[in-house]
């Protein structure tokens, strides 16, 4: 548990004032205070630690010693910290500008769009400011009146007083007026297309740039309605949810709350002093403060008067993740709800002779294609995963090396996050299949299962917890190399007895030729399954796989046992044998929990829906 107070990073824009410095008792040294960035990760303005074992250091510089699991795990879908607190001080009017959404902010300037809302600390009497168009305007209407400046003419102007709230989406064209003082709570972002300026000029004596084919491009150009839909709270939204907590010292003069798992916790003092603690940690604070709670920190306690806003991040709403499998043969991509069904899906050759960097980059650009093509907006896919063959270090988002599809040490978290902008994980793509079917298929009902897939070589995936299970050093299970023959069949690793040297289709069709003199496809080994020889062969057959399994329950105890790959389809005449060899050979037997044994129903989908739950 930690509790962070926070020195803001000032800016000194030409049209702020001095009350920052002199009622909110901000250190600085400039004669025009701005902006004060209270709670900032933004490389244009970060706010720094100022007590305690990481005094000195930057938000960010603590988030990446500690790990983003400190924001909660309903920020796991934000690839960077994901608000940015201050307060504005508008001794003269801003200018009339607007914010792009995700979508365009990401392609065109490299960081995320910009929603906002705005809490009036204080207002000249007859103090206003701009928030979206009195009309509806056409976009050519809007261009001309920017070319020959009468665009204030349309805008609505809006009186406010001390306390009210403005909610401004990416898109709404708007401006601060002089004589307000604000605190705002936004996106992470520092994108502004500016639109109209007065006239002024900046200090190096040069009218201040715009923006006008970019806010062309993305304003909202309908009249915006106030709406109370974000009761009961100051302000609720994908990005951040705002409460308000006032403590007069009398009647309430004691707060306690707590910091849960989900998300970490800001508060941004408006007024007042008083102490705030959690757990064994304590500090004071006073009007213009602003302190972060990590996430699992537990019950926290404000003693004092104060005004604040407290800000958290909720789950997103009706959510979609992208799921990508590349294999040697295929490629595929799915959107998947938060009811993990596949609602779009694509697929197409994966062009292995053009390699790594072509393979990725179609990945990427095919995904966004889905979303577009689906309707779904950026912001609300909250991560990608993508699943390969091979050996995989998760932790790195590197791929090692995948003989399937011939790549060594390919950073393919990297690549794809250069062109997808959300965040992204890899994983092996049995361990993804195993995740799918724990999650949407034949395991549904189970936490724990293990899921072993039998083709051309053997695979497996072990889920704990309904988490994938990785060991402690990368690379992660692999359950068709462990040995069940000392001193047995020389296996493609080159070492010798490995299980799947036993029981993949090239080990079960050598072995029928072998012992028959006769080459069969797996169908035809099946269908012949009661001669006598093909017998003796498929009981070899089932008693190894059966001794894998076995070692497997007796090490991790899982609820189920999955088969899955091309072999599968003949699991009904593998599933009775290999339960009762469980049942007889499985430690403590049938004083024990003895596992079901079920064949994987997804198919490759399971490989695509797991790849989206990383």
């Amino acid at each position: 548990m930690t509790v962070l107070k926070l020195k803001p990073a000032c800016k000194d824009y030409l049209w702020g004032g001095s009350r920052l410095k002199e009622e909110y008792g901000i250190a600085y040294e400039g004669n025009v205070l701005a902006e004060a960035w209270e709670l900032s990760c933004h490389p244009d303005g970060p706010s720094v630690i100022t007590e305690g074992k990481y005094a000195g250091k930057t938000l960010k510089q603590f988030i990446d010693e500690n790990g983003m699991e400190v924001l909660g795990t309903h920020c796991r879908r934000f690839r960077e910290f994901p608000i940015l607190t201050k307060f504005i001080d508008a001794k003269d009017n801003l200018s009339i500008q607007v914010h792009p959404g995700n979508g365009y902010a990401l392609k065109n300037e490299g960081q995320y769009g910009k929603t906002e809302m705005w809490y009036v600390l204080d207002a000249e009497p007859g103090a206003y400011l701009y928030y979206g168009f009195s009309r509806e305007i056409s976009k050519q209407e809007f261009a001309e009146r920017i070319r020959n400046n009468t665009l204030l003419e349309v805008l609505n102007a809006v009186e406010v007083h001390k306390g009210d709230v403005l909610f401004i989406e990416a898109g709404t064209l708007h401006a601060i007026g002089k004589g307000l003082l604000i605190a705002e709570i936004q996106q992470n972002s520092n994108v502004t297309y500016r639109i109209y300026d007065y006239g002024r000029r900046g200090k190096d004596g040069k009218k201040r740039d715009l923006h006008i084919e970019k806010a062309l491009a993305v304003t909202s150009r309908v009249p915006i309605v106030r709406k109370g839909e974000s009761y009961p709270h100051v302000a609720d939204c994908d990005y951040f949810t705002v409460d308000k907590l006032n403590l007069d010292g009398h009647l309430m003069k004691r707060m306690e709350g707590n910091v849960s798992e989900e998300s970490f916790l800001s508060i941004l003092f408006l007024d007042g002093e008083g102490t705030i603690s959690c757990g064994d940690e304590q500090t004071d604070y006073k009007k213009g403060d602003s302190v972060l709670i990590t996430a699992g920190s537990g019950t926290w306690r404000i003693e004092g008067t104060c005004d604040a806003l407290l800000t958290t991040i909720r789950e997103k709403a009706s959510p979609v993740r992208a799921g990508i499998s590349i294999g040697s043969a295929m490629t595929q991509i799915g959107l998947v709800d938060d009811q993990n069904h596949i609602f779009a899906l694509k697929e197409y050759p994966t062009a292995i002779e053009e390699g790594a960097d072509a393979i990725i980059e179609k990945a990427a650009e095919e995904t966004l294609k889905l979303l577009n093509e689906n309707g779904v907006p950026l912001d609300q896919c909250i991560g990608a995963g993508a699943a390969v063959p091979g050996t995989v270090d998760r932790k790195q988002g590197k791929v090692l090396y995948s003989n399937n599809i011939q790549w060594e040490n390919v950073e393919l978290r990297e690549k794809l996050g250069s062109v997808i902008p959300c965040p992204v994980r890899i994983a092996n793509d049995a361990d993804c299949a195993a995740l799918g079917e724990t999650a949407a298929g034949a395991g549904k009902d189970c936490s724990d299962l293990v899921m072993f897939t039998l083709g051309n070589g053997v695979g497996g995936g072990i889920v704990l917890n309904s988490e994938i299970f990785e060991g402690g050093i990368m690379g992660g299970s692999e359950v068709g190399h462990m040995s069940v023959q000392a001193g047995g069949r020389l296996c493609s690793c080159g070492r010798k007895g490995c299980l799947e040297s036993y029981v993949s289709i090239p080990a079960l069709k050598k072995a029928v030729f072998e012992a028959s003199g006769k080459e069969m496809e797996i169908e035809e080994i099946f269908a012949n399954r009661k001669d006598p020889v093909i017998a003796d062969v498929l009981k070899e057959y089932t008693q190894m796989l059966g001794c894998g399994i076995v070692n497997i329950v007796n090490l991790f105890r899982p609820q189920m046992i999955l088969l899955g790959g091309m072999l599968s389809e003949y699991a009904e005449y593998l599933i009775d044998d290999l339960q009762q060899i469980m049942k007889t050979e499985c430690f403590g037997g049938m004083h024990g929990m003895i596992p079901l044994i079920r064949t994987a129903k997804l198919g490759r989908q399971a490989v695509v829906i797991g790849a989206s739950l990383l």
